[in-house]
């Protein structure tokens, strides 16, 4: 999941081992990153046309293991953003940081982690997470660092106090879940919204089966429940991978329930070391008596939107590549989704469009 390569290793010993069998089990820590950057253009947004560089998440981080002894280890890892475009708005810890324990039993953490629901199936699109993702239209947005009060609109989500628990794979079969408690008072319901988020997967040589639950308690109103579920596959056949999934998303509203069901399906096949991609996104009418704006969701007629993307990638190495990536979404007259990372700024009825060359290095 964190599309990187281990550059720099240290193995030691701790100096604070309590005892023989501490002294004997070894702390390794490793620095890794990535460098994603693309110069774009992007038209059909509320800004005009518009040339730009756009950062696509890179990343720098440290993470480590200390054994405990009988197949337990202490697991950290500090993970923060990088922006090669302008430089600003660095954090030290504001991706995936966490700290836990792991072992025959599972691993069990607490931190700022990504979630089980969006986790499930960020790997089936080829283009994550880049400006063409397909969380422009699953999921309704993406919220890279996101606290209970902070977004309460997307299912793609980054979570800040968030306890998880991974299961062993057992059979080819694992399970993830995650707690994020009440902490804040929310400025929309006057409530403390917490969230559950939990997944089951499937794996079976060249075959993946994703089944994904998110529920979020408060967020809209004081009573209301916003729940999202997405059943998906992966399946590699040679040098070609297909994969798809299903998504609703149901959302509690002042006014009532809102709706929504989506598909989404890619492709990528391999050439040595060039890959062809594409990906597709169909999301359908909004549904229901609300007449709240829940993120681009909306009910009634012409709130549908579907999104193309098509790209090319070819690997200068094991941990570089260049890519180019062609995208554009189609909205209803009724519908402004727009592109959920360095987005244009869509309005109803507009077709966002992006074109991308770009290049990634992993370390």
């Amino acid at each position: 999941m964190l599309l990187t390569g281990a550059a720099i290793q240290w193995t030691g010993v701790s100096a604070q081992a309590d005892t023989d069998a501490d002294a004997d089990s070894p702390s390794h820590v490793t620095l890794y990153g990535r460098l994603n950057v693309a110069a774009e253009s992007v038209s059909g947004g509320g800004g005009g046309h518009q040339a730009r560089l756009s950062n696509y998440r890179s990343v720098i981080g440290f993470q480590g293991r200390e054994g405990l002894g009988d197949g337990s280890s202490v697991v950290w890892q500090i993970e923060g953003s990088v922006l090669v475009d302008n430089g600003g708005g660095t954090s030290l810890a504001n991706r995936d940081t966490r700290i836990g324990l792991t072992g025959p039993w599972g691993t069990a953490f607490a931190g700022v982690w990504t979630l089980p629901y969006n986790a499930a199936t960020a790997g089936f699109d080829p283009f994550y997470p880049t400006t063409a993702g397909y969380m422009s239209l699953i999921s309704n947005g993406s919220a890279s660092n996101a606290s209970n009060v902070s977004d309460t609109a997307s299912f793609d989500r980054r979570q800040q106090n968030v306890l998880q628990y991974w299961t062993p794979s057992w059979a080819g079969w694992s399970g993830k879940l995650a707690y994020s408690p009440g902490e804040d008072v929310s400025p929309i319901t006057g409530a403390r919204p917490s969230l559950w988020s939990g997944s089951a997967s499937y794996v079976q040589g060249a075959f993946t089966a994703v089944l994904a639950h998110e529920q979020h308690r408060h967020f809209q109103t004081p009573q209301s429940t916003d729940r999202g579920w997405k059943l998906g596959a992966s399946w590699s056949l040679g040098a070609t991978r297909v994969s798809g999934l299903v998504e609703r998303l149901d959302y509690g509203s002042a006014s009532g329930r809102l709706r929504r069901d989506a598909l989404y399906v890619s492709a990528v096949h391999a050439w040595g070391p060039f890959s062809l991609m594409g990906g597709l996104t169909l999301a359908g009418t909004g549904k229901g008596p609300s007449t709240a704006r829940i993120g681009a969701l909306r009910s009634g007629d012409d709130t549908g939107a579907a999104q193309l993307t098509v790209g090319a990638s070819y690997a200068l190495s094991r941990r570089t590549s260049v890519f180019a990536i062609a995208s554009r979404i189609r909205n209803e007259a009724a519908a402004a989704y727009d592109f959920a990372i360095n987005s244009p700024g869509a309005t109803a009825g507009s077709h966002p469009t992006l074109m991308a060359m770009g290049m990634r290095h992993n370390f």
